[in-house]
């Protein structure tokens, strides 16, 4: 790995020292050439020299928007400029995909195995999403949990008969449609009357001994189908009308 220049965005002062002693002890071919602990003063020493990456925490003077508005500009200035958030902010998701919508390079949590060589030789080679164990923990879990969604609806589609129209009725009555609406939408071939008939069929499909002895509304009917994974809230958006 060749040297280059960083600048560590860091405003707690014991957590940019123990920084700055990861960076000098397992890379050292980086030169730190300015340290900054807000956006104003990374700006300013951004402009004097110009770094290769810049090593940026998350969280500046008590804002968890600051870093990521940083990652933003400069990605968007100076996409050649390698950015890897190094953040206390563990548990803030909401915060990652933030900034990964930002561009940055990678996201190193302060738990775990902290900064290694082998993250910032990765993103200085141009590796993008370079992250460290705890992080990708929970990325794999959230993409095992998509996943079993994912074959919970296939096999409730199939094991319930489900067919395409059967999914957009129940999807547009979950989002609040009447059935007149559902009735206008492009390529829906029912109207109303068809689709109160429709509604009876599906709920002798996901009601079959009964509901108890109650009878079953429209939204009984939705919430059965959120039960049974025949719909999804990642799924639940409206077709073109």
């Amino acid at each position: 790995m060749d040297k280059f220049k960083v600048i560590i965005v860091e405003d707690v002062l014991l957590e940019l020292k123990g920084t700055e002693g990861i960076l000098r002890n397992e890379v050292p071919e980086a030169e730190i050439v300015a340290t900054a602990d807000s956006e104003e003063s990374f700006w300013r020493e951004y402009g004097k020299e110009h770094p290769d990456l810049v090593l940026l925490d998350l969280g500046l003077g008590g804002s968890t928007t600051v870093g990521v508005e940083i990652c933003r500009k400069l990605k968007s200035e100076s996409p050649e400029v390698k950015v890897l958030i190094f953040t206390g902010e563990i548990l803030n998701e909401q915060l990652w995909v933030e900034a990964l919508d930002a561009r940055c390079d990678g996201i190193i949590l302060k738990t775990g195995e902290l900064l290694t060589r082998d993250d910032v030789k990765s993103v200085m080679n141009g590796k993008h999403l370079v992250f460290n164990q705890p992080i990708l923990e929970k990325i794999v879990d959230s993409f095992c949990h998509n996943i079993r969604e994912q074959l919970h609806n296939r096999e409730a589609l199939i094991n319930y008969e489900i067919d395409e129209y059967d999914e957009r009725f129940l999807r547009h009555l979950a989002l609040g449609y009447t059935k007149e609406q559902i009735s206008n939408l492009r390529g829906m071939p029912f109207g109303v009357k068809s689709l109160e008939k429709k509604q009876n069929e599906l709920i002798q499909k996901l009601f079959p001994n009964g509901n108890g002895g109650m009878g079953v509304n429209a939204t009984r009917l939705v919430v059965r189908a959120f039960e049974l994974h025949i719909l999804s809230l990642e799924n639940l958006c409206a077709d073109e009308e």
